[in-house]
């Protein structure tokens, strides 16, 4: 049930009647028409912007439409206030009784209350960590594995068919530079010293993995040139640090549905045809690319390289995808790989990059077009930094790292649940400060603390009514005298379940999760507050021991809160806790 949905049909009936009755044009175009919560509550339920919309393309003022549009909405019983405002905005007030059915509609629902067909089954490919596999996953991975898991968790709840993928960065020199530092570790496992030169990977985590190795080949390799191991290495490290990335991933909830092989690219055939694509369309042509902008370098010189045109398609310069010497480019297998979505039928992409991959998103998004012809979409979602604080400092190193907080760090400090939700109390392209004691502290200020003890509280008031013999099963509640919800406290709660749908749908458009994050602290704030009142007002009390009746339709609200905190929690991965310890 999403009620502002159902209010914008109502004006577009509105607007199809005063057309029929020749005040307006035919033809108009609604797409623009919405309706949404004011700016300023004081100013109503909802706000339509029909008016202003349709004023151009009718030849009329706005606040002429406005009025008439006005007129025919009072007609309908669910609207109890229609006043024109500034230029021509429409507030309108809604009946109470309108607003207290989003109670019933959510207990009947439960856990899929404000599940959307917005996504119309359409398949979404959401790629998000893709870290390279030299280690564990650092802390900035962490706020990137949490948002794209969360993403795709809102985008199934919207009706899309969604593929968690992650591409597994396994074909460049980098695994050669694991599979040493593996051997040295190796060779330690032997008994030997062994020291780590610049350029390598110290860090403990490799420990294992070398007496794992030891372990399958005792010291064969030990006196063996670097010829003879460095191909197996490549792949027993790679395998090794896959399963701990896995691990890791899995500490915070996260599984994808594909590990897909950068190496699994190469001597296939699928970059030449990705390239071939291209070339089909007449993209690709050999030429010398312009000295880099601003000061010249002095090791640069003109050389004829094979080019994407991707100026065609929005990028700012055109770009190589073969070296001079015949190799590939780093942009060539990246072309290749997302050639292989858009033939595997992914109506959309979504790719979540690090800050650091900023200057990459003009060249993919151009990569995409030109491979689907502009048929799939490709949505860059960039996650920023996330500064570190312990004890009123900065927070910086691991020593089982080496040179980083890695993701397990964290979660073993604080738990999966407070690192996920914390990890979307900013919009994603905004710097983020994880402090480890505030994130623990029980008070308003903690986000997540708040949110989950309004869920236990909720759980709380249902267990005393249970034992007051208070009946709260589905039916009773479903049956509910919901006239007893009166108070400007409790309706504004209502009204705050009522956004659910709307905002669910907002937030999936946008592939902005944030947005759950930031609407379910709201909704847990007015539900304390109204906690709070009932300390002040007794009739504001959830269980009325005198009046059942009463009791019983308080409690119907609650519990469609707590429907919604934990399919809002659910989506987001984190827990409703039934009671805070």
């Amino acid at each position: 049930m999403n009620l502002f949905s159902d209010i914008r049909t109502l004006v577009v009936d509105a607007l199809d009647a005063l057309v029929a009755e020749g005040a307006l044009p035919a033809g108009l175009d609604y797409a623009g028409v919405t309706v949404e919560p004011p700016r300023d509550a004081l100013h109503g339920d909802m706000a339509t912007n029909a008016a202003m919309v349709m004023a151009r393309p009718a030849g009329l003022k706005p606040r002429d439409i406005a009025e008439m549009l006005a007129a025919k909405l009072l007609a309908d019983p669910r609207i109890v206030a229609a006043d024109v405002a500034g230029p021509g905005f429409l507030n309108l007030g809604l009946d109470a009784r309108v607003w207290c059915a989003i109670i019933p509609a959510a207990l009947e629902k439960g856990a899929d209350f404000g599940r959307s067909t917005l996504g119309a089954g359409r398949k979404v490919n959401v790629e998000y960590v893709s870290a390279n596999p030299t280690g564990p996953l650092h802390v900035g991975h962490t706020r990137g594995a949490v948002f794209g898991d969360a993403l795709a968790s809102l985008l199934d709840f919207a009706g899309y068919q969604v593929t968690r993928e992650y591409y597994i960065n396994d074909g460049g020199a980098q695994v050669d530079v694991l599979a040493r530092s593996v051997y040295l570790r190796y060779l330690e496992a032997n008994g030997q010293e062994v020291q780590f030169p610049d350029g390598t990977y110290p860090g403990s985590y490799l420990v294992a993995v070398g007496e794992a190795l030891k372990d399958k080949y005792g010291d064969a390799l030990v006196d063996e040139p670097e010829s003879e191991w460095l191909e197996k290495l490549r792949d027993f490290s790679t395998d090794a640090m896959m399963d701990l990335i896995r691990a890791d991933l899995a500490s915070i909830g996260v599984r994808m549905d594909v590990f897909y092989s950068e190496k699994s690219l190469y001597g296939t055939g699928l970059i030449e045809a990705a390239l071939a694509d291209l070339d089909s369309k007449g993209l690709i042509y050999e030429g010398v690319l312009d000295p880099p902008k601003g000061k010249q370098p002095e090791d640069w010189e003109p050389r004829v390289q094979t080019l994407f045109k991707s100026t065609l398609h929005g990028d700012d310069v055109d770009r190589p995808v073969k070296k001079s010497d015949g190799g590939w480019t780093y942009f060539a297998p990246d072309i290749a790989y997302h050639f292989d979505k858009v033939q595997r039928g992914f109506d959309e992409l979504i790719d979540v990059f690090g800050a650091d991959h900023g200057g990459y998103v003009k060249r993919m998004k151009a990569a995409v077009s030109a491979l689907s012809d502009g048929r799939v979409p490709l949505d860059i979602k960039l996650t920023q930094l996330v500064k570190l604080y312990k004890n009123g400092a900065p927070y910086k190193m691991s020593k089982r790292a080496g040179t980083f907080v890695t993701l397990r760090d964290v979660v073993d400090q604080v738990g999966p649940d407070v690192t996920r939700f914390h990890m979307l109390t900013r919009k994603n392209d905004a710097p983020l400060d994880f402090d480890f004691d505030k994130v623990q502290e029980q008070s308003k200020d903690n986000p997540v603390f708040y949110v989950q003890y309004a869920h236990a509280r909720i759980c709380s008031v249902l267990g005393k009514a249970a034992a007051a013999g208070i009946d709260t099963g589905r039916e009773t509640l479903l049956a509910a005298d919901l006239s007893e919800i009166r108070h400007d406290a409790e309706v504004k709660l209502v009204r705050k379940i009522g956004e659910w749908p709307r905002l669910l749908e907002l937030a999936a458009v946008n592939h902005e999760p944030h947005r759950l994050a930031f609407y379910l602290y709201d909704l847990a704030s007015d539900f304390h507050a109204l906690w709070n009142r009932g300390n002040e007002l007794p009739e504001l009390r959830f269980l009325q021991e005198s009046n059942p009746q009463r009791s019983v339709a308080k409690i119907s609200l609650i519990s469609a809160v707590a429907v919604v905190l934990s399919a809002g929690l659910g989506i987001l991965g984190v827990t409703p806790m039934k009671e805070m310890r």
